[in-house]
């Protein structure tokens, strides 16, 4: 009986943690690290600001299991677009799909790298310890879906496919004129996918 409530309480415990995560990972894309705060991501977890310190030792903590969560969740939507699309056109669907309209509004839910980006640099080194392994994976990701692939030349055009993807999204997003926006996207699907 004892062990049956320690599992529940463990289980809840688990659970409002990934609210807290889950809530934590959307504010960051958000509103940004600075303007996150724990308070709001309680109330947005459907908990009391008091219960938080039983789920992190600091604000710092949550930001960094944050940037993880918003990292993991935009490097499977990418794997997701890669895997269903031919080998051949894997590059050009992932450019397509990181460019489009769709993942220009969703900022929330999109890439923490182009939402987070300026940001992090001045963020505690556990935040830019997770940044820094998920821009190697989209490197490493890139990288594998190009035709020469192995090859010394494709590890450095995939540091500049991501750089330019993330930059034009940053921009993108930056200006307050849509059909500045679209020409930035359009112009860097051209220049890193001329058949995108």
């Amino acid at each position: 009986m004892r062990n049956t409530r320690h599992n529940a309480r463990a289980a809840a415990k688990e659970e409002s943690h990934e609210r807290i995560v889950r809530a934590a990972a959307r504010a960051i894309r958000r509103s940004g690290y600075e303007g996150t705060g724990v308070a709001d991501i309680m109330k947005e977890a459907g908990l009391t600001h008091g219960a938080f310190y039983a789920h992190f030792e600091s604000r710092e903590a949550m930001l960094a299991e944050a940037a993880g969560r918003a990292c993991a969740e935009s490097a499977a939507a990418v794997a997701g677009v890669v895997a269903s699309a031919p080998p051949q056109e894997a590059l050009a669907t992932m450019l397509r799909a990181y460019l489009s309209p769709e993942h220009l509004k969703q900022v929330e839910a999109g890439c923490p790298l182009a939402a987070l980006g300026s940001e992090t640099a001045r963020q505690p080194p556990e935040v830019r310890r997770v940044t820094t392994r998920h821009v190697k994976e989209m490197i490493d990701l890139v990288a594998r879906q190009s035709p020469d692939w192995g090859q010394p030349g494709a590890h450095e055009r995939a540091l500049v496919t991501v750089a330019t993807m993330v930059g034009t999204l940053v921009l993108a997003r930056a200006v307050d004129e849509p059909a500045l926006s679209h020409s930035l996207c359009e112009a860097a699907l051209k220049a890193l996918a001329p058949a995108a």
